[in-house]
């Protein structure tokens, strides 16, 4: 039975670890379905609904092998068998990881500072092993080897995806006709990322089934059987469904050369559709009517009149980016828009040229939030890696689950099982409830406001088309998952603004924006000493009301 200040304590870290899931769910689970709703591949419903389902099958599957690093693997837990209230220090200490993470995370969101949950997590842990034991009571080996993950998996990162893309590059995207080579190349993304999945989940156990160990062979014919079979179903349903489809859609592109392709009728059903959310929007955000009037001026048949001459060697597709953070937006489904004419980019931003002039410094923040990006695929690169897109987002959004998950439930099963057993020093594996837990918190911050700022890091650190996208993701992915199963809990962030920069830089020297790159570099740095001072003063605060704690 426990008692009311370990009850007490137990609640309060259970609290706070929902709320630092909530917010790992707000700023990082958008990241992976970003570049997919904003292409209009999937829905914004439908990607909150694969996110969670994936985030929490990441975190019940492989969290608990990264939290036990967390819990374990910063200080030594024997060392709180030489107090008299080892057990109470450590329970306190706990709270305390948590409380100054979450601060710390909350402030760097308000800054809009890029920071790591793991960064932030671990010097937590270290800042109040400080309080308690000194120095000699921090396992500097072990905060070594995580810093040192920090910087070489972004870089690790960055190869795997240059390395993807370089494949990518010499079979399909400097082909003359790149849609056959595209589509035969589909199967096997989906089968090797399938493979290293399946092998990931089996290589760690299947604790939830209560299987700790699986031999080798077993695995490796689970996970290639698995793969094989989904890479044929690609093959043979997929890949022709996707052929007919981007057929069709380059035939509507011919026939809109000499105006017979007027483009799909608008339904009875669609128009009252449209003009309740016009009315709606024109009563709830009347200072956006004139925006609104933009965009569908650009859908027009009248709109290819409004074009702004672009270099370009190559059909392109351009893709609308679209601001989510104003719930208006985020209801507003962005389309992609094809041209012919490799030297032509629409512009919704475009009225007349009077109203431009006269009106220009009026329009300057919609114009900032309504943009469009010449994408530099080719229609149909664009559309067979747009699909692609939904396997490196369901990818991402597994991995961060099995990653990141440690970061907010880490110190929260310590506190369970040390308030359970009274043991500092016991080391049975993550309960699955608790992992659940924490899948739920991130899944929630999602929803309620990650939808909201559903967009890629890479929007600002370089240019990312669907083809490099994809590549970003999983190189990424893999870097992480292979962490994940070693138990080091290495930042998701890090590892996608690794290959972010790395495929940018591999792309063009011109590419990148290095001042960008400098800035969340120092955020990097910075998180493990202010989330351990402010552990540390958190656990001094709780050292000065609880003497006790400090007891030999």
């Amino acid at each position: 039975m426990l008692e009311e200040t370990e009850l007490l304590l137990v609640l309060v870290g259970f609290m706070i670890a929902f709320a630092l899931a909530f917010g790992i769910g707000a700023n990082d689970v958008a990241n992976s379905f970003g570049t997919s709703v904003g292409s209009k591949v999937l829905t914004l419903k439908t990607a909150c609904i694969l996110a969670t389902i994936f985030e929490i099958g990441g975190s019940v599957l492989l969290g608990g092998q990264v939290s036990a690093t967390i819990r374990g693997g910063i200080i030594n837990p024997e060392l709180f068998n030489t107090t008299t209230n080892g057990a109470l220090a450590l329970m306190y200490g706990q709270v305390a990881s948590l409380a100054s993470s979450c601060i710390w995370m909350l402030v760097a969101t308000f800054f809009k500072l890029p920071v790591s949950g793991s960064h932030s997590i671990v010097g937590a842990t270290a800042g109040f092993g400080l309080v308690l034991f000194g120095l000699n009571g921090i396992q500097w080996m072990g905060i070594l080897r995580i810093v040192i993950s920090w910087f070489v998996s972004p870089l690790l990162s960055g190869l795997v995806s240059v390395l993807i893309f370089f494949i990518l590059k010499k079979v399909v995207l400097v082909k003359e006709h790149p849609l056959e080579p595209a589509l035969y190349i589909l199967p096997f993304f989906y089968a090797a990322t399938v493979i290293i999945n399946v092998f990931s989940v089996m290589y760690g156990g299947l604790s939830i089934f209560g299987v700790r160990e699986i031999k080798l062979w077993i695995i490796l014919v689970a996970s290639f059987a698995s793969g094989l079979v989904v890479g044929l179903i690609v093959f043979f349903v997929v890949r022709p469904y996707l052929r007919k489809k981007i057929l069709r859609r380059l035939e509507e592109i011919e026939r809109s050369k000499d105006g017979s392709y007027k483009g799909p009728e608008e339904t009875k059903f669609d128009k009252f559709k449209r003009r309740t959310m016009e009315v709606y929007q024109r009563i709830r955000h009347p200072r956006q009517t004139r925006a609104a009037a933009l965009a569908a001026a650009a859908k027009s048949e009248d709109s290819v009149s409004d074009v702004v001459p672009y270099r370009g060697d190559s059909p392109t597709v351009q893709m609308e980016s679209v601001d989510l953070r104003q719930d208006t937006r985020a209801s507003a489904e962005p389309e992609v828009l094809i041209t012919e004419n490799p030297t032509m980019i629409v512009s919704k931003n475009l009225g007349s040229e009077e109203s431009n002039n006269a009106e220009s410094s009026e329009d300057e923040e919609t114009q900032s939030e309504i943009q469009v990006h010449l994408i530099e695929d080719r229609p149909e690169e664009a559309q067979v890696f747009s699909f692609a897109q939904i396997l490196s987002a369901i990818f991402g959004s597994f991995v961060h689950g099995a990653n990141d998950v440690s970061n907010a439930i880490g110190p929260v099963v310590g506190l369970w099982l040390v308030a359970i057993s009274g043991d500092p020093l016991d080391s049975a594996p993550a309960p699955i409830w608790i992992l659940f837990y924490g899948g739920v918190g991130i899944s929630v911050g999602l929803w309620m406001w990650g939808r909201k700022v559903m967009e890629t890091v890479g929007n600002d650190l370089t240019t990312i088309t669907p083809s490099s996208g994809v590549c970003i993701e999983l190189g990424s992915a893999v870097t992480v998952l292979i962490a994940s199963n070693l138990g080091i809990p290495i930042s998701t962030t890090h590892c996608k603004v690794g290959s972010v920069v790395c495929v940018g830089r591999f792309r063009s020297k011109s590419n990148v924006n290095w001042k960008l790159f400098v800035n969340i570099v120092i955020a990097w740095i910075v998180t493990l000493p202010v989330s351990a001072g402010l552990s540390a003063l958190v656990m001094f605060a709780f050292t000065r009301t609880q003497p006790t704690l400090l007891s030999p």
